[in-house]
């Protein structure tokens, strides 16, 4: 009987096993779906699509103004929940240590037209300088005119 010292003699196939490595991804992929929506600021809603958007990149900074207003009119400065007598006091709070005096306005494409009216009258009676519309690209447009 010989024992093969070393394993230079030995058959033995290296196989890598990847059963945890698939466990730990599956582990982690579930992490990031829970945790994703948890990550966006505010509240989100269905935008109004239009054609020609004009980009607002500054509305994704973290220390961005945006006021929401859902479908069932609700309104959201940020991710906080307000009524439209709190609305115009906190944006003046807020804009009080800012330069730049912009406030974006998003709603929801559903929202009624009066309530969407009534709160980009609210911002500007604040005090900004600048209100922006926030809305997204048609996706899907055949030819550009």
């Amino acid at each position: 009987m010989s024992m093969a010292i070393g394993g230079s003699d030995s058959n033995t196939i290296a196989d890598i096993n990847v059963t945890p490595m698939v466990d730990i991804m599956l582990v982690l992929l579930i992490i990031f779906m829970v945790i994703t929506p948890l990550l966006q600021k505010g509240v989100s809603v269905d935008l109004a699509k239009t054609k020609n958007p004009r980009e607002m990149r500054e509305a994704d900074r973290d220390d961005a103004v945006v006021v929401a207003i859902t479908r069932d009119a609700k309104i959201w400065l940020g991710a906080d929940q307000m009524t439209k007598d709190q609305l115009g006091t906190k944006i003046r709070d807020v804009l009080v240590s800012k330069v730049d005096k912009t406030v974006y306005v998003k709603s929801d494409r559903r929202a009624r037209y009066g309530e969407v009216v009534d709160v980009v009258d609210i911002v500007r009676t604040a005090g900004v300088d600048t209100l922006g519309l926030l809305t997204t690209r048609v996706e899907g447009q055949g030819g550009e005119q």
